[in-house]
């Protein structure tokens, strides 16, 4: 299954602490209803998955590639296209040259046995 999406907001602002409590902000709601209505009813394989997420940045800002599958694999688990992102198994970041505006490209297929990995 592939997908394309729009490039997330940071992980520090996809969330808010509100009062000792951890809260999706706004930008992480806007963001969730953008993947829901792209996800449409794609649904991933069943079983343990593997997730390849192409990362085609805003601008040449310097970041972490590491920051950016959280808030993408949350979305994507409330769209309905995975039962739980516990599921992934084998998880691939590629970052690819800057594009206007951002783009993610998701592909979700079915991991390897542990024994073929």
């Amino acid at each position: 299954m592939r997908l394309e999406l729009p490039w997330p907001p940071s992980v520090n602002r996809y969330w808010r602490s509100v009062a000792g409590r951890v809260l999706l902000s706004r930008q992480g709601r806007a963001y969730r209803a953008a993947v829901i209505a792209l996800a449409g009813q794609e649904v991933a394989p069943e079983g343990r998955l593997a997730c390849s997420i192409e990362a085609w940045p805003p601008d040449r800002r310097r970041r972490d590639l590491d920051n950016l599958p959280k808030a993408v694999i949350d979305a994507l688990q409330h769209a309905g296209v995975m039962r739980d992102d516990e599921l992934i198994d084998d998880l691939r970041i590629v970052r690819r040259s800057p594009v206007a505006g951002g783009r993610l490209v998701i592909e979700l297929a079915p991991a390897l046995p542990a024994g073929m990995r």
